[in-house]
């Protein structure tokens, strides 16, 4: 695409459980909240695109919205949705389609582990009788090899979830707001060796809305708006461990993660060292360690010391998931991969208050990563 998009309105309702409210609600609540943000009314958007898992059909929130007769796109990609549903509007606009977009995620889970047919995966009855449908045994499997061959320790996995509660206690919208002290974690039950209770995510509920339009229109609704130099999706590849694999091939292949920031860096000519912040995908506190190599953020192996050192937390060299992550705010599915977006909005704008990262930030980076091995990455820039 020639034509650079721009974020001009950010939008979200908080996350965790809000009994009162559908999960569809709760997405009508963001983009009102976006169109807000971006001083503008429903009436004035000419499409919108948006997803969920199991709160419904997203077009449906024009009965609360606006009967206003635009083309709105539902979409639907496990944890790639927000991605795919920016993606689309991010075409929409390329292509002349639209001017003035609207792009939406949310969900609103069963509390407990997620259900899985296996048969929806392509599976046969013998994965889950096996326990694997349970995606905790996947998790741990692939931390544990990694935690092997590169020198990861578990200390490094109880930092990341300390992290996650320190930085949501100052995230009004966060689900776990109360710091969890590192021993605590420690000593936290063993879920899957080696994961435990306070370095997994959980089902929640949530919302997240962006407005979006061409970046050289973008100054008529934002005095600071926020420009998408890249978005882009990739799935697996033969060779793969992922979610709902099968079986683990005897060759290794990069990571869709890896390929999909391969792509944006090379898109952008933006180098992997010129990323100021980022939001990766933080299902439990294994997959933010690997994920900070499979992007390109550091060499593999390199977490331990990243996270001895502290270059991880919100002052640190490299600030990552200064909102909590998945960790503290749940993953309400359709929403997480906006959650990301808007907290990189928020820090590129200077307006995340008492979470603020205190340097300039420029360029921000988000990567999501979904069964059955998709991954989506954006990378974010002020003007």
């Amino acid at each position: 695409m020639n034509k650079e998009i721009a974020i001009i309105g950010i939008g979200i309702h908080p996350f965790g459980r809000t009994e009162n409210l559908t999960g569809l609600q709760q997405g009508t609540y963001a983009v009102n909240a976006a169109l807000s943000d971006a001083k503008l009314r429903w009436q004035d958007v000419d499409f919108a695109v948006g997803g969920s898992q199991d709160a419904g059909y997203a077009d449906t929130m024009v009965s609360d919205l606006g009967l206003t007769g635009i083309p709105f796109t539902n979409v639907f990609n496990g944890c790639a949705t927000g991605g795919t549903a920016l993606s689309t509007a991010m075409r929409t606009i390329a292509s002349g389609d639209g001017k003035l977009g609207v792009v939406t995620g949310f969900d609103k889970h069963p509390r407990g582990a997620f259900k899985v047919d296996p048969a929806e995966w392509g599976l046969g009855e013998w994965y889950g009788q096996a326990g694997f449908a349970l995606t905790t045994q996947f998790f741990a499997m692939k931390i544990k090899r990694y935690m092997y061959d590169y020198g990861i320790t578990e200390q490094s996995l109880v930092k990341v979830a300390h992290k996650a509660f320190i930085n949501a206690e100052q995230n009004a919208n966060a689900w776990r707001r109360t710091p969890m002290p590192e021993d605590v974690i420690a000593e936290s039950a063993m879920i899957n060796d080696p994961l435990r209770k306070f370095m997994f995510c959980s089902p929640a509920e949530g919302g997240v809305a962006l407005v979006v339009c061409a970046a050289d229109e973008a100054h008529k609704y934002s005095h600071k708006p926020i420009i998408i130099k890249a978005c882009v999706m990739r799935t697996r590849r033969y060779g793969t461990f992922e979610c709902f694999s099968a079986g683990k091939a005897i060759t290794d292949s990069p990571t869709p993660a890896h390929f999909a920031s391969k792509a944006a860096f090379e898109l952008t000519g933006i180098t992997p060292d010129q990323v100021d912040i980022a939001q990766l995908q933080d299902t439990e506190s294994g997959a933010e360690i690997m994920h900070m190599a499979e992007t390109g953020l550091c060499q593999h192996g390199e977490q331990e010391t990243m996270l001895a050192n502290g270059e991880t937390l919100i002052n640190g060299r490299l600030p990552i998931n200064t909102d909590g992550g998945c960790i503290a705010n749940g993953e309400p599915v359709g929403a997480s991969g906006l959650r990301q977006i808007h907290e990189i909005c928020l820090q590129l704008r200077g307006e995340a208050g008492p979470r603020q990262v205190q340097k300039t930030l420029k360029t921000g980076f988000t990567q999501v990563y979904g069964a059955p091995g998709i991954a989506g990455v954006t990378i974010l820039q002020t003007e």
